[in-house]
């Protein structure tokens, strides 16, 4: 049977672990660690999906060696964890394991194998190329995640809407080991996409939330009062301009325009974006993968990105003034 690692069974991650240990076609453990620990020890799995409320037996650690070798893990922690957790999970990754990382923005393989970028890690994702030498490149499958849940409590997963999950190889084609893994995934009752361009499928969800998370984030609104303020979504649509000229020189082009996508954000209704919740929780937000990433990538191929700049300098800022961003480093004289 298969066996499957979920690294931060948080609202994604419960949700996944919840599924897949329902489908019993997989072994399914996950590392943890506090209250979510306690929780999945003592009631397992449990989503709440509507009037129902699913519910699996849970193996769960916070020691990864604990766990031992998987055939897959996949790390669905905040951005902003992954680079003090990756080189503590060696005991999960074998040489035939697959890393499946379902994450917001930009992974830290983004770049890998576009020119100009090599051996040149995002500093803003991946700092000292860290995550990168503990997670082989080779053995990662991209990953996009159209779901929303919450988690009102520790181990307990509000599903909200969707079961989208895109996987597919980071540098493009389409492979039977993604094919297998979509497989396992539907088996699940998710809707997976075996995608042949992944690179471009996370652009485009980051294009979107490249100004309704930090915005939101910034100004406590919900999404439909970013979008009934005429002078936001003038500031919104410049900033995605900036991001979809950035994609396409790195081979991955947006064919909306803001306003359309716009108009796609809309029927989501009044609701609070992910970064805008992490700030009301007091939890660190993820502003790097999200929009520092980006204003990186522009920096490296000499893209002017003025609104994306403008969103990234004024989120740190409140970030670091509520204690939910790094510090900034000190001056050297």
């Amino acid at each position: 049977m298969t066996r499957v690692c979920i690294v931060g069974a948080g609202s994604i991650g419960g949700f996944i672990g919840t599924r897949l240990a329902r489908a019993g076609q997989a072994q399914v453990s996950a590392l943890a660690r506090g209250a979510t620990l306690a929780a999945l020890r003592t009631q397992g799995w449990r989503v709440q999906s509507g009037d129902t409320l699913l519910q699996a037996p849970a193996v769960a650690s916070d020691q990864p060696a604990d766990l031992g070798v998987q055939d897959l893990v996949v790390i669905t922690v905040k951005g902003p964890a992954l680079p003090a957790l990756a080189p503590t999970l060696a005991p999960l990754i074998g040489p035939h394991t697959l890393v499946l990382p379902a994450m917001n923005g930009v992974p830290w393989w983004f770049c890998d194998g576009l020119p100009g970028f090599e051996g040149r890690p995002l500093d803003s994702v991946d700092p000292g190329g860290g995550i990168a030498r503990v997670l082989p490149a080779a053995q990662v499958i991209g990953c996009v995640v159209h779901i929303s849940c919450s988690s009102p409590q520790p181990g307990l997963v509000l599903h909200k809407m969707g079961q989208g999950l895109i996987v597919g190889e980071p540098r493009g084609g389409r492979s039977a080991r993604v094919q297998q893994l979509a497989d396992m995934l539907a088996q699940a009752g998710f809707e997976p996409t075996h995608s042949a361009d992944v690179r471009r499928d996370i652009w485009y969800k980051l294009w979107g939330n490249l100004t309704m998370n930090p915005i939101s984030a910034l100004t406590g609104a919900t999404i439909d009062q970013l979008l009934d303020d005429p002078l936001v979504r003038d500031f919104c649509a410049q900033a995605m301009q900036e991001a979809a000229a950035v994609g396409a020189r790195i081979g991955c082009p947006v064919d909306q325009t803001p306003q359309d996508r716009n108009a796609v954000t809309r029927r989501l209704g009044a609701f609070k974006t992910s970064m805008l919740q992490d700030v009301e929780a007091a939890r660190p937000i993820e502003l790097d993968a999200i929009v520092g990433a980006v204003h990186e990538i522009a920096q490296r191929i000499e893209v002017p990105t003025p609104a994306v700049d403008a969103i990234l300098g004024l989120t740190r800022l409140m970030g670091r003034v509520r204690g939910l961003y790094p510090p900034a480093a000190p001056a050297s004289n």
